[in-house]
Formats: structure tokens, C-alpha cells, sequence
């Protein structure tokens, strides 16, 4: 007999200014929605205390975010499907995403992280601002890690077909933050990323029931 479970999804993101912090939340949401059990989890800081300190409004984002456990790799281990979100440095993702995928060779030379569903969600400053390469920048590694990668089909999310300046694309859930990254996501940027989350949650859960009918044949 095969035993159901909840499929279990981790979302974990970096945010310096609270807009990939928003999309995060959505893509939760959405997993939730779909009936997974989520945990929601931010990566370690780089950034000394003491610059933080000295911008006001990154210290405020920052002591939002406390409540927020750091990710591991346990977490990683744990989930069936993995939702990672950074805004993008020149195109490709944060240093500090870089970082924690960077420690998790232990994982990798296991396989533990082989057919888990994975999907990726950014925010930029401008449009063109390279929201399409930092999304490619971190389907790279889920690759290597022998994940299976979802993106978002224009049939699950209509409002990506929408012409007003805001994010959405096929390879994972985006929102344009604007040049003083104080635009947070639109209502359509967040139904985008939503679907990201529900998408991956449905995706990993028919993963679950195909290796649970397999160990039971």
C-alpha cells in the first residue's frame, strides 16, 4: 500500500531590499495553497552589520526579515521541491545565494538532491536589468544537482501576456523593484510567482506518488 504524505517544499531566497523578500512569500503561498508543507527560509548575510546599519531602510527590511530562519543544508535535504530566489548583480544571481549553493557539495556527491522539482524567482531594478540570465544563472546548478527543473507555462499564468512594466517569465517568477529598488512587486507579479510555488509543489508531489508506486511494485 502506498502511504500519502505532504509534499514538503522549501522556499529560500536572498533580499536586501524586500522585493525578492515579497516574491518569496508568494511563491510559499502558493505552494501552500497547493497543499505542501513549506518552509520558508533566507540565505546568510555578507554585508557587514555596520554598513547595514548605515542605510536606514536596509536596516528596517533586515530586522523584518529576523524572524526568517537561515537556510542549511538540511533544509535542502528535507524538501521534495525547492523554490531559490535572489535579485540579480550584473546579471547572474547575489553572492550570497552563490554562496549557499556553494556549500552544499556534501549533497551533491551524495545525489542527495537528485529528482527533487526545483524553480527560481528574481527581482531587478530596470526591465532589461537581466532578470532572464540571473533566473538561467541558478537553473545551472540545479542541473548539476540532477533536479528536475520547472518553469511557468504561459497556459498557468495569463497575466504573463500583461504589456505593463512588470516581470513574469517562462523560466521562473520576476518583478521589476524600479532604479531605487523601491517598487515592490505588482499584483500580477505576485500571482506569477504563486503559481511558481504551486507548480512546484504539484510537480513534486506526482514525483513522490511515481518513486512511492515504484518502491511498491
Amino acid at each position: 500500500m502506498v502511504v500519502e504524505r505532504k509534499t514538503q517544499v522549501l522556499v529560500v531566497f536572498y533580499s536586501m531590499l524586500g522585493n525578492t523578500a515579497a516574491l518569496a512569500r508568494a511563491v510559499a503561498q502558493g505552494a501552500e495553497e497547493a497543499g505542501a508543507e513549506v518552509r520558508l527560509r533566507q540565505v546568510e548575510e555578507l554585508i557587514s552589520k555596520e554598513v547595514i546599519d548605515r542605510n536606514p531602510r536596509m536596516k528596517e527590511v533586515k530586522e523584518e526579515l529576523t524572524e526568517i530562519p537561515i537556510a542549511t543544508n538540511d533544509d535542502l535535504e528535507w524538501a521534495d521541491g525547492i523554490a531559490f530566489g535572489t535579485p540579480t548583480r550584473y546579471g547572474a544571481m547575489a553572492a550570497q545565494m552563490k554562496e549557499y549553493i556553494d556549500k552544499t557539495g556534501p549533497l551533491w556527491a551524495e545525489g542527495k538532491l537528485v529528482d527533487k522539482v526545483a524553480g527560481v524567482f528574481t527581482s531587478t531594478s530596470a526591465l532589461h536589468g537581466g532578470q532572464e540570465s540571473t533566473l538561467l544563472s541558478m537553473i545551472t546548478p540545479i542541473l548539476h544537482f540532477g533536479m528536475i527543473p520547472v518553469g511557468i507555462p504561459y497556459s498557468e499564468a495569463q497575466c504573463m501576456f500583461e504589456l505593463a512594466v512588470g516581470g513574469g517569465t517562462p523560466y521562473g517568477a520576476s518583478s521589476v523593484s524600479g532604479p531605487n529598488s523601491d517598487i515592490p512587486p505588482t499584483q500580477n507579479d505576485l500571482t506569477v510567482a504563486r503559481v511558481l510555488g504551486s507548480r512546484i509543489a504539484r510537480v513534486a508531489s506526482k514525483m513522490i506518488s511515481v518513486e512511492a508506486e515504484r518502491r511498491a511494485a
